[in-house]
């Protein structure tokens, strides 16, 4: 069945099993969440129903807030679309809807206008004005409006809950592998390779610098990594690594996203890249001069395609 993306809720839609929260990522421990809500669904006879927000929270209550995305908003849409669900609601985060308290939340958005019979928590999730009620709160205030409340069991990896504070954290050291497993597939940055300084193809590695689409998504650590290029008009993805910093060793100053694309030699300025972080090849590093930097480079090339090789 295909998932309906819902962004007016005019209509009141039939009645259902519903989770709600940002959903940054769409990780694992996000489709634990909904398949408990699918599950719950079918068991007695409702629709299955994710309500998230057009915008992070904190966006509207702090003009001067940047998140760290995982996800752009489409990215996060397609990715719960994927999970089976028969509605993702989509609803407009404004200064009226972060003034709520719980209640009326719970009563006025999810039972009236959206036919939520069954609400399922997160372990950790909180919602209405300021947050300051929990799980015990909810579930008195839906015995008083009608509404069952359930709280969902957690997913664990390694003895970490699966969060998208976590995840962001492990991206933000580089620990890209480990971010992998709780996403549940690679994280990815998409852009438009655009026009650099040349200086690797100087050296012999030509790279493709890519501008991303969102300045809110997050910037895994500096360093090298493995990389799966994809590209306009080409199947399947090519191997690469990626260099992220401020190229230290010619002095500079701004961080840049730098990719040498394997056996590859087209011209690709103007054109939309992805590309999707294997593993983390080393960290970020001054060398004396270019040519100690293109021997490590290429030491670097190899181990990168020895562990592409590994992941498949």
């Amino acid at each position: 069945m295909k998932t309906t993306i819902l962004t007016d809720i005019s209509t009141r839609l039939k009645p259902c099993v519903a989770t709600i929260g940002f959903f940054d990522g769409v990780h694992k421990g996000h489709r634990f969440l909904i398949r408990q809500v699918l599950d719950m669904a079918s068991e007695r006879g409702l629709g299955s129903a994710v309500i998230t927000f057009d915008q992070h929270p904190r966006q509207v209550l702090d003009c001067n807030f940047r998140p760290l995305m995982l996800s752009t908003h489409a990215e996060k849409t397609a990715l719960l679309a994927a999970t089976g669900i028969d509605e993702c609601v989509v609803l407009p985060f404004n200064k009226e809807m972060a003034a709520m308290e719980a209640r009326d939340f719970m009563q006025k958005v999810l039972a009236e206008r959206l036919n939520v019979r069954v609400l399922v928590t997160g372990y950790d999730n909180r919602f209405g004005h300021n947050r300051t009620e929990g799980f015990s709160d909810y579930v008195a205030y839906g015995r008083e409006i009608g509404m069952e409340v359930v709280q969902a069991e957690a997913l664990r990896l390694d003895g970490v809950g699966v969060s998208s504070s976590v995840i962001r954290t492990l991206l933000g050291e580089g620990e890209v592998e480990m971010g992998t497993r709780c996403l549940g597939y690679p994280y990815m940055l998409t852009g438009t390779v655009v026009k650099g300084e040349q200086v690797g193809r100087s050296i012999g590695f030509p790279t493709a610098n890519l501008l991303p689409d969102d300045n809110c998504k997050l910037i895994p650590a500096p360093g090298a990594y493995a990389v799966r290029v994809a590209l306009p008009d080409r199947q399947g993805q090519l191997a690469g690594m990626m260099n992220i910093g401020s190229r230290p060793t010619f002095d500079g100053q701004k961080t840049t996203l730098e990719v040498n694309i394997f056996n590859f030699d087209g011209d690709i300025y103007g054109c939309r890249m992805g590309v999707s972080f294997v593993s983390r090849l080393r960290a970020e590093r001054k060398f004396r001069n270019g040519g100690e930097l293109a021997t490590q480079l290429k030491r670097d090339a190899e181990e990168a395609m020895a562990r592409l090789g590994q992941h498949g």
